[in-house]
């Protein structure tokens, strides 16, 4: 009996710990990509198995089990975001230098047409519940909203502030950054037309986005080094959570309850736990590279991709970022082991 009671108490405190503290990740490759331009946004198509990389005047897309570059779609204008309609066989993205989206056949990777938007379009989201694509423009301070099926125009949502990362509930509405703000906008996607404008603080000036649907929780990665935790139904803060600086990107991974923070300034990935919807615990800060600041997520095999370049050691003037050198873009992939 006593043999039977102690291996029960074993088992409980190891169900205790959460599931993954008992990995460690850690990055398992450096691919040098090279090529013009900087970077953005990236895409991970599980579909097809592939990563499309935003670089200014083209989109680089990389085949994930080779980490080759499979093809480009070029002739493109201060791009941002790459968003997927895969029942339609259609990809978007959107053009910050002309204000435009640019349509591109899934397969072929041909650009098939282009369609006005706001101004200075920055993240993009497909919403699957209403086929429409949803562009953040960045300078009208509103959302312009296409359907996937035409490409036409079918409305705007004035957001009242400058709009970074969306995440989608599947099921009718959406939600966005209000950078400048430190908000979050609720959308309704069916009526186009904002629901709420919840504050974020003590969040400041947040730019990444993740969503738990299941557990009704909004991950905002804020200016200030942290991650707050939001209620999707009531737009209550539940709690905050530390991470490095410099954050850009965040994900969310059902399959392991886990929340991952990209951290360009220091160099990080940080990775937490949620151990129940009120409760998380930062397991890890993966350092990743300077710079690596926008990630996308394979799920199934929980593999983060994230890019960065090295930069000259002086800016060619005061007040300007330092230039690339020349070769040195690279995709970086962390996985745990």
């Amino acid at each position: 009996m006593k043999r039977i009671v102690a291996l029960f108490f074993a088992a409980t405190l190891l169900a205790a710990v959460p599931a993954l503290a008992q990995k460690q990740y850690k990055v398992v490759n450096h691919v040098k990509l090279g090529g013009d331009g900087g970077w953005d946004y990236l895409y991970y198509d599980k579909d097809g198995q592939r990563l499309f990389i935003t670089r200014g005047s083209h989109v680089m897309v990389v085949d994930a089990n080779t980490l080759k570059v499979s093809g480009d779609i070029p002739d493109l204008s201060g791009i941002h975001g790459v968003a997927l309609a895969p029942e339609l066989g259609r990809g978007f993205v959107s053009n910050g230098g002309d204000n435009s989206v640019a349509i591109f056949d899934l397969k072929t990777l041909k650009k098939l047409d282009s369609v006005k938007v706001g101004e200075r379009p920055d993240a993009i989201l497909y919403d699957p519940f209403t086929k429409h694509v949803f562009t953040f423009n960045a300078r009208s301070k509103d959302s312009s909203v296409v359907d996937a099926a035409s490409g036409k125009v079918v409305g705007t949502v004035p957001l009242g502030g400058k709009p970074e990362f969306p995440v989608s509930d599947g099921k009718g509405k959406v939600y966005a950054n209000i950078e400048d703000k430190s908000e979050i906008a609720a959308i309704d996607a069916t009526k186009l037309s904002v629901l709420n404008h919840w504050s974020v603080s003590p969040c400041q000036e947040p730019s990444a986005l993740a969503f738990d649907v299941a557990h009704h929780r909004l991950f905002a990665g804020c200016d200030n080094k942290m991650m707050t935790v939001v209620d999707s139904d009531t737009g209550k803060v539940v709690t905050t959570v530390p991470i490095g600086a410099g954050v850009d990107a965040g994900r969310f991974n059902p399959n392991t309850q886990e929340v991952f923070m990209s951290c360009g300034g220091d160099g990080v990935l940080t990775v937490i736990h949620e151990d129940s919807p009120d409760k998380y615990t930062v397991t890890q800060n993966v350092p990743t590279a300077k710079g690596a600041r926008t990630m996308a997520m394979d799920y199934a095999s929980n593999t983060a991709y994230l890019v960065t370049a090295q930069r000259e050691a002086t800016p060619p003037a005061p007040g300007q970022r330092p230039a690339m050198v020349p070769g040195s873009f690279e995709l970086i992939v962390v996985k745990a082991e």
